[in-house]
């Protein structure tokens, strides 16, 4: 007599295509809002062994729901009778199949297809009936994206109601792509904006590896805001250390610019992208992987530029995920790295010499009261006041002398990031 076999559930259906980066992108999701990662630093795990295009599109899902969370959350919440757990996988395959069919042109249908393939059993019958209610509803999402509610009220506490209001706008869409030309090649772009000398603005679609130049290191892509540090410091011959380097356009900068450049970061696996960078457009620099707080160069510099480790908060156009993982506590913690940091790189800026400071934060503790604090401290230096001409048009430096970027500054233009930076002076030894 034959042994009986059992029930045996009906094989699953293959995936629709376009499943694996959908997946991808609920892994990226994953590392931001559940395990607090940068989306940039979870990428490369979270894509591999996707095609380019796949692990484009899981990036440009995950940023897109990054952008969009609290609206997104809102219509989720309107179409269930209990609220989902903020890390519940119904909530984050709802959120990509919404973004999908609402802002990335993607058809209902096929939306919901590939979000259903990332869920079983009772979610999935969750999310299928969640994702129809909202598309008979005709579910819209509000321009301009509304802030965390808890990032609005530190903006606007900071800044005032209307630049929280204009951050609300910044995240709306991907920000335009910014270059910076390498002097013996600097060509200007037919119908491309150029807000300062050697600087031009290209729409936020653009194809950096399509683009000309890119391979024969005729450019390098550095938002504006972003490309002012290294202008303070300007041209010179002598001894220059950026400290804090990776991925290296500062540096390009000040070697193109004609200094002796030393680029120190802490980390290597980012310092292989200003190597490569370096081999690209031809300029040279030494290059060290190092602690700050542990290494010394040796000598004193004639200027040295300190990109400090910080919160980030400023750059959350290019990086929404920053709106969703920075904390007080990270923010408390940067500025004490920074406090270490600024003093230890002052020593190494000879009399006569400069020390531009830069953080890429839109928070205070960060940028205007670490330098207050700082030169109470070291009557040897003075703040080097940036000049109207240093600038591009539209921006001018605190009556203190210093540098303040928001959102809202530039808006007519595109836009620029967030961004703290003074310019100091070493005026006795």
């Amino acid at each position: 007599m034959p042994r009986p076999t059992g029930h045996r559930p009906p094989p699953r259906p293959a995936d629709p295509p376009g499943t694996p980066a959908r997946r991808a992108a609920l892994r990226l999701l994953d590392a931001v809002l559940r395990r607090g990662l940068a989306i940039e630093q979870a990428l490369d795990t979270s894509t591999q062994g996707l095609a380019p295009s796949d692990r484009g599109l899981a990036h440009a899902i995950a940023a897109e729901v990054l952008r969009r969370l609290t609206d997104l959350d809102d219509l989720i919440d309107s179409a269930t009778r209990n609220r989902l757990p903020d890390d519940a996988k119904a909530r984050f395959v709802l959120r990509i199949a919404l973004v999908q069919a609402l802002r990335l042109g993607t058809p209902p249908h096929a939306a919901i297809s590939t979000a259903l393939a990332l869920v079983d059993g009772g979610p999935r019958k969750l999310v299928h009936g969640v994702f129809g209610t909202l598309m008979r509803q005709n579910a819209v999402l509000t321009d301009p994206p509304a802030l965390p509610g808890d990032v609005y009220a530190r903006i606007a506490a900071n800044w005032g109601a209307r630049v929280a209001d204009a951050a609300c706008a910044a995240i709306a869409a991907p920000p335009p792509l910014d270059l910076t030309m390498h002097p013996a090649h600097d060509a200007s772009w037919p119908n491309a904006p150029s807000l300062r000398p050697g600087h031009y603005r290209l729409p936020s679609d653009s194809t950096v590896l399509e683009l000309p130049g890119f391979a024969e290191g005729h450019w390098w892509v550095q938002d504006i805001a972003a490309s002012l540090p290294a202008r303070l410091i300007g041209g010179g011959s002598g001894r220059a250390l950026d400290l804090c380097a990776a991925p290296g356009g500062k540096t390009l900068q000040l070697a193109a610019a004609g200094w002796d450049v030393t680029a120190v970061d802490v980390s290597e696996s980012r310092l292989a992208r200003l190597h490569e960078n370096l081999e690209r457009t031809g300029l040279s620099a030494t290059v060290v992987a190092a602690d700050l707080l542990r290494w010394a160069p040796g000598f004193e510099a004639d200027a040295v530029l300190l990109d400090a480790p910080c919160s980030a908060t400023g750059i959350f156009r290019r990086h929404p995920d920053v709106l969703h993982r920075v904390r007080p506590r990270l923010i408390a913690e940067m500025a004490e790295l920074q406090a270490q940091l600024l003093p230890r790189a002052a020593r190494w800026v000879r009399p006569g010499g400069l020390l531009v400071y830069a953080t890429c934060s839109l928070e205070p503790e960060e940028g205007e009261q670490q330098i207050e604090r700082f030169l109470a401290q070291h009557p040897e230096f003075a703040i080097d006041p940036i000049l109207p001409d240093e600038l591009p048009e539209g921006l001018s430096a605190h009556p203190r002398g210093w540098l303040r970027t928001l959102p809202g500054m530039l808006a007519e233009q595109g836009g620029l990031d967030g961004f703290f930076m003074v310019r100091l002076m070493r005026v006795a030894a």
